[in-house]
């Protein structure tokens, strides 16, 4: 059996095993007795208005359209290097999902997934399988490592592909939909609500630093990653990425890529080549404490602790200093360090901002020119 991988998480000291493994017998369900009877969906073609249709006929509809484009992800990745000379490690295969979609402007169709399914591999060394079985090899791979986004380009423009929705509108409430191959167990749909909106305190290895994800308590396990998070209109919001679980399986806390990120990721690879981002060139504290927060004179816990400032970097140049809380960024207000570290990320290179700070009790303000991420050294978080 394919070995179905979900990149797991650790949120609020909880613990999870990485890279897991997960292989499900599956044996023959006794009939099951007669249950109401659905109720009858209109033709592909006439399709109604999703407010117009009962909760059950939505979920109905959104299957029969965007399952199509949903496929599962196989890839070859070659041995890992060890120690010893006389160690022969084996190539090893990871397995997930992912949704077919079209670029404006691009030939071909593509699918989107996560980065940690097919990193390692070569273009050749991955399988694309759709809903009805057939077999692809994408011809090129695009990949971000730091958000988690890959791409595989697929020369054929007839492929049944998804639209991707706007992930900036999506509210904590809301009915969505995940759609993958957990435990290889292929077009399996699970439901649940958006349970939050940007989330970053979750530690998922050295790679991913740009985090602001959808949590959902939809089921999402192993083999999930890459997998669409799609709302009630059949709109792509998220890509499945991580659980939050001490077991390694769904407890009710995952996260997906918002879609406006991995568009905005999508873009910058096919235009550049490359994702650029910008950079300050500080080192940020992991989370600010209640008991911090007083001591620095902060009645609530808010903005980015700034913990070192690195010499001769744009934040170093403009005056920010160790110590610092970061509370807004021109007219916008910091949540926390992810959201620093997102939204610097977004800028361009050169752009002049205005930091507004809290410094020894007192408002202080810095202005700073944006660096450029791709040419600073790797040692510091942002």
């Amino acid at each position: 059996m394919s070995k179905r991988l979900l990149l797991t998480g650790v949120i609020a000291g909880s613990s999870f095993a990485g890279g897991l493994v997960a292989n499900l017998m599956v044996q023959p369900q006794a009939q099951l007795s007669a249950q109401n009877a659905p109720l009858p969906m209109p033709p592909r073609s006439d399709y109604i208005s999703a407010d117009a249709l009962p909760t059950q006929a939505r979920f109905e509809q959104v299957v029969r359209q965007v399952s199509p484009a949903v496929v599962a992800i196989d890839a070859i990745k070659p041995p890992a290097q060890t120690a010893s000379p006389n160690t022969h490690a084996k190539p090893t295969e990871e397995s997930g999902s992912g949704v077919l979609t079209r670029i404006d402007g691009q030939p071909g169709t593509f699918a989107i997934t996560n980065n940690h399914v097919v990193t390692g591999s070569q273009a050749g060394d991955i399988m694309v399988t759709l809903a009805d079985g057939r077999i692809f090899r994408p011809d090129r791979v695009y990949a971000d490592p730091e958000s988690d986004i890959a791409l595989l380009h697929l020369a054929s423009d007839s492929l049944p592909v998804a639209a991707l929705g706007d992930s900036d509108h999506v509210k904590v409430g809301q009915w969505v939909l995940a759609i993958g191959s957990p435990f290889g167990l292929n077009q399996t749909v699970t439901h649940g609500i958006i349970s939050a909106r940007d989330r970053g305190q979750i530690s998922l290895g050295n790679t991913i630093r740009i985090k602001e994800f959808l949590q959902t308590d939809a089921a999402i396990n192993p083999g999930s990653s890459g997998g669409p998070l799609v709302d009630l209109d059949g709109e792509i919001v998220g890509i499945n990425t991580a659980i939050a679980s001490r077991s390694g399986s769904n407890s009710g806390v995952s996260f997906s890529v918002p879609i406006n990120l991995a568009k905005r990721v999508a873009r910058q690879l096919l235009n550049k080549g490359t994702v650029t981002r910008g950079y300050l060139g500080i080192q940020l504290a992991p989370t600010i404490q209640p008991s911090m927060a007083l001591k620095l004179g902060r009645d609530r816990v808010w903005g980015a602790l700034v913990d070192n400032v690195h010499p001769g970097g744009p934040a170093a140049t403009g005056g920010l200093r160790s110590g610092d809380v970061i509370v807004r960024v021109d007219d916008i207000s910091i949540r926390d360090e992810n959201h620093l570290i997102n939204l610097v990320s977004s800028l361009p290179a050169g752009q002049r901002i205005r930091m507004t700070v809290w410094r020894d009790r007192q408002w202080a303000t810095a202005d700073i020119v944006v660096g450029d991420w791709a040419q600073t050294p790797r040692t510091r978080a942002q």
